[in-house]
């Protein structure tokens, strides 16, 4: 007998590795919308936000074929990472947090039709940390040159050791990976809390431009909220926070995450032209 082929065995790899993860890997049924998902925890699914509807009952397809009910932990817009709870007792995958090397293979474990499938791909895009455009904080840039359907969002990324390095959404142009990183940052959240807080100061802001740098000028303040608890005003013009000049309002909202509820912030202002400083205790932004 002739030893395998460099093809065969590559193939016979891949197919192994789809194998092993493939129980692991559920469809997602709500308001007549399909996705993946995965098992991140006993009892816990992980799939793509965005392929989730707002509203309706939840299901999860079984490999046997049999649907379970399913509810909804927690959602992060911001991330496109949502959570379910659900009964049934499947396995869950193992994560990496190692992000694959431009130009290695992928694959992407998914469902479609209630049935198992799997992409092969590159990846196109190995690079650091970003922001989405809904404000979420996303760990590694990680693009796949792979096709999917609609379907298939919230399936695993798999490298090509069979290693799960994140979850696979459908962006504007191109197939994005939400890295383990994020979905481990992300998903223990949702599960105690239902949701991502975000700090609030409670204030609307406008950027001016000032002889020495940007500002950003108090346009309403929120009478019940932590800034007007420190004696900001309406007309006021921040101009440093934490002895940082100000670079511009989206800057400032950046660091508005999770981490900075109930921290105390030194905000620099200029009142009439002359300098006030004060204490922001961050609080919590209220859900939506």
């Amino acid at each position: 007998m002739t030893d395998p082929t460099p093809l065969f065995s590559l193939s016979s790899a891949l197919a192994d590795v789809v194998a092993r993860t493939a129980p692991s890997v559920l469809s997602v049924h709500s308001h007549r919308s399909r996705a993946t998902g995965f098992v991140w925890k006993p009892g816990l699914i992980v799939t793509a936000d965005e392929a989730l509807a707002d509203e309706g009952a939840v299901e999860i397809g079984l490999p046997d074929g049999s649907r379970v009910a399913a509810t909804v932990a927690g959602r992060d817009h911001t991330t496109d990472i949502a959570l379910l709870r659900t009964e049934a007792a499947i396995a869950p995958v193992k994560l990496t947090t190692t992000v694959p090397a431009l130009g290695t293979l992928s694959i992407v474990v998914a469902t479609n039709r209630d049935t198992p499938s799997a992409a092969l791909g590159m990846v196109s895009t190995s690079g650091k940390s970003w922001r989405s455009l809904r404000g979420g904080d996303i760990d590694a840039r990680i693009e796949l040159d792979v096709r999917l359907r609609g379907s298939q969002q919230g399936g695993l990324a798999l490298d090509a050791s069979g290693d799960a390095f994140g979850m696979a959404v459908l962006g504007p142009r191109r197939v994005l990976v939400i890295p383990t990183a994020t979905i481990e940052r992300v998903a223990p959240q949702l599960e105690t809390r239902g949701r991502i807080a975000r700090g609030y100061l409670g204030l609307g802001l406008q950027p001016v431009q000032l002889d020495d740098g940007i500002g950003a000028m108090v346009m309403n303040v929120d009478k019940a909220g932590p800034s007007a608890a420190a004696g900001i005003r309406q007309g006021d013009v921040i101009v440093a926070v934490n002895d940082q000049k100000l670079s511009g309002v989206r800057a400032l909202s950046r660091t508005l995450g999770p981490a900075s509820v109930g921290t105390v912030v030194d905000v620099a202002a200029r009142r009439g032209g002359e300098p006030v400083s004060f204490k922001v205790t961050i609080g919590e932004r209220a859900e939506a």
